[in-house]
């Protein structure tokens, strides 16, 4: 059996796995506020919660740069406190098991490619979309971080006048004066401003999505994080938008899916080595 954490600013999730299953799970709001301390303190003890003789060892998903050789995390989205925190070194002496750190859209694309959608594939790209733009690359089976965990930081490459992710993030509807959600709502109700909305919306995921086919050409795109349960809303559009794409097959073989499984987070943190 395996730990795995899903720490965000909002809550931090941990839980107990069993060949690929979580057999228990605890999740508490996050003390994103507080010391640095009070916060390792925090987590620690709902990891103490869930240590027993058969687990093997610890895996931790978090919203930072990583430098994941040595587990240390650096500037945590949504936790101020976290510049510089040796994550791996504390846990490793706490509890005497191993512990593996990564950032939290790798930790999503492992669990995808190891339990989720591209269970069957070798090449994928999971693409987070909430408050910001993230992503987890994998190539010929096996996790891409580049040199420094950064290798799917897709989210920061220029786009008109801004970037991708403020046009692919909730960073979208916040300067159209609305939010992700209550446009998903207006949507479901047939409002037809929010279906334009996202209709707009999609067409920039689309070219998002022509990037990543122009960066990594993975077989299949999975996407994950709040924004894409309104998939449904903007995945026509995005499909429209991806007509532009030049290579015609490469769209056509290509797979495209929102996660469907619960804390995938969590379950490729449990994963990581």
């Amino acid at each position: 059996m395996r730990i795995g954490v899903d720490l965000g600013g909002t809550n931090v999730r941990a839980g107990l796995v069993d060949r690929g299953r979580i057999v228990r799970l605890l999740s508490e709001p996050c003390r994103a506020d507080r010391p640095e301390e009070e916060v390792l303190e925090h987590i620690a003890s709902l990891v103490g919660a869930l240590v027993t003789p058969g687990v093997t060892c610890i895996g931790i998903g978090v919203p930072s740069v990583v430098d994941a050789v040595r587990g240390i995390v650096y500037n945590v989205a949504g936790i101020p406190s976290w510049r510089e925190v040796h994550l791996k070194e504390r846990f490793e002496k706490r509890f005497g098991l191993p512990v593996h750190v990564n950032n939290d859209c790798n930790c999503f694309a492992l669990g995808v490619c190891r339990f989720g959608e591209a269970h069957d594939c070798r090449n994928v790209a999971c693409i987070a979309l909430g408050t910001g733009v993230g992503a987890g690359i994998v190539i010929d089976g096996k996790l891409y971080s580049g040199a420094n965990t950064g290798a799917g930081e897709i989210g920061c490459i220029p786009y008109l006048d801004r970037d991708y992710e403020y046009y692919c993030s909730s960073r979208f509807f916040v300067g159209r004066g609305t939010s992700g959600k209550e446009a998903c709502e207006r949507a479901a109700a047939g409002d037809p401003e929010a279906l334009a909305l996202w209709n707009e919306f999609g067409g920039h995921v689309g070219r998002l999505v022509m990037l990543t086919l122009y960066a990594y050409d993975p077989e299949a795109i999975v996407f994950g994080g709040s924004i894409s349960h309104a998939f449904g809303f903007f995945r026509a559009a995005m499909l429209e938008s991806l007509r532009e794409f030049p290579y015609t097959r490469t769209v056509e073989r290509l797979r495209i899916y929102r996660s469907e499984i619960e804390h995938v987070g969590l379950l490729g943190a449990s994963a990581c080595e």
